[in-house]
């Protein structure tokens, strides 16, 4: 399945990465089974997307341009963006 992920703000700089087009394997149905493997590229990709990180935690998701929670699913062609927490004063 080809998915367009877009990352914000300080997730973007962490990662080195704006936005990528990825071929998620077959097992890769709903968000919550794509963070699961974008983890699994280790290092920073793990601590930002690992089901045990503290800052995964806190990461929010859009699915086409509407935010939702991990258990949307997928489809050909999607856009998933992830955003860190927002912060202000």
């Amino acid at each position: 399945m080809h998915i367009t992920i877009k990352y914000f703000a300080s997730l973007r700089e962490a990662l080195g990465v704006e936005q990528e087009l990825a071929v998620a394997p077959p097992e890769v149905l709903d968000i919550a089974d794509l963070r699961r493997w974008l983890a699994l590229r280790g290092g920073v990709w793990e601590e930002r997307f690992g089901p045990e990180s503290a800052q995964a935690a806190h990461l929010r998701q859009a699915f086409g341009q509407q935010m939702c929670d991990q258990q949307q699913a997928l489809e050909e062609g999607c856009e998933v963006a992830f955003f860190p927490p927002v912060t202000g004063g």
